[in-house]
């Protein structure tokens, strides 16, 4: 959260106009002020305005390398947890499930990582009544969605 708020480009690393405007945009001047900025920070990023906003931030801040466009699964799974575990969670359980044990995909692309997002703001969970597969979901959802089906872990609402 601190690198999105410092827009900081590279991972692990800060530049000293990164950090600047950073603790400008926080308004905080000492190690304790930043230390209770965090909380406040938490809170801004959960605001919906906001969230989309570093979701796809987090994405990017994880591309290490130039010119890459996709994020190993295992590293998705961790990142999914960090970043919407606590806002979806049962969704991120169940999809990180499922990018674990199944075959077809090594990697995921932005496109895939934005419209999990969507996926998860835009269904009833865990039933999927809404989902409509005529409707533009990458792949990779649409295989989810059937190995939920397949798992009885999407039912009809009772």
């Amino acid at each position: 959260m601190l690198a999105w708020k410092m827009n900081a480009q590279k991972q692990g690393y800060f530049t000293q106009d990164e950090w600047q405007r950073g603790l400008k945009a926080l308004t905080v001047d000492t190690v304790n002020k930043l230390k209770n900025a965090l909380s406040e920070l938490e809170n801004e990023v959960r605001m919906p305005q906001n969230f989309a906003d570093f979701y796809s931030f987090a994405f990017q801040y994880c591309l290490t390398e130039d010119k890459q466009k996709w994020i190993d699964v295992e590293c998705i799974c961790e990142l999914l947890d960090i970043v919407m575990g606590s806002q979806f969670p049962s969704q991120v359980a169940l999809f990180t499930k499922y990018l674990k044990i199944q075959n077809d995909y090594k990697v995921i692309n932005m496109d895939q990582w934005t419209s999990f997002l969507r996926f998860c703001s835009q269904l009833s969970f865990p039933y999927l009544k809404n989902y409509d597969t005529t409707e533009a979901w990458p792949l990779i959802l649409d295989d989810f969605v059937e190995w939920m089906r397949e798992e009885k872990l999407a039912t009809a609402e009772s």
